[in-house]
């Protein structure tokens, strides 16, 4: 599987951006789709998820109700929308892909096998 996310851009505290991971190379069927996010100096951490069969989410507590992650089957790529997005946002972002995740371990890097590069979203106060 391969990766390409984008979207990411600057913006000020309060203001959104939809990011965007296309998947190409082999089907989703049975995968989780994961966003990470890496700030400097910190450690990569889980946003969110989904499931590509049947489309449930999941999400870090602190963007539970300001993220949303959705997918678009036909065109095998899925959304992060973000909204009042503060500075505490700002991180590069990263899409990736496993086949192997379960619930458990949905949040954990080191589950997801496929990783597209990184698009940078930065906040300013």
């Amino acid at each position: 599987v391969q990766l390409q996310a984008s979207g990411g851009g600057l913006v000020q505290a309060g203001g959104s951006l939809r990011l965007s991971c296309a998947a190409s190379g082999r089907t989703l069927r049975n995968h989780v789709m994961g966003w990470f996010r890496q700030a400097p100096g910190k450690e990569r951490e889980f946003v969110g998820g989904i499931r590509w069969n049947g489309g449930n989410t999941y999400y870090k507590d602190s963007v539970r109700d300001r993220f949303t992650i959705s997918r678009d089957i036909g065109k095998n790529t899925i959304y992060l929308q973000m909204d009042s997005l503060n500075v505490e946002d700002t991180a590069a972002y990263y899409c990736a892909a496993s086949s192997r995740v379960i619930s458990s371990t949905i949040r954990a890097p080191s589950s997801y096998d496929y990783w597209g590069q990184g698009t940078l979203v930065t906040v300013s106060s």
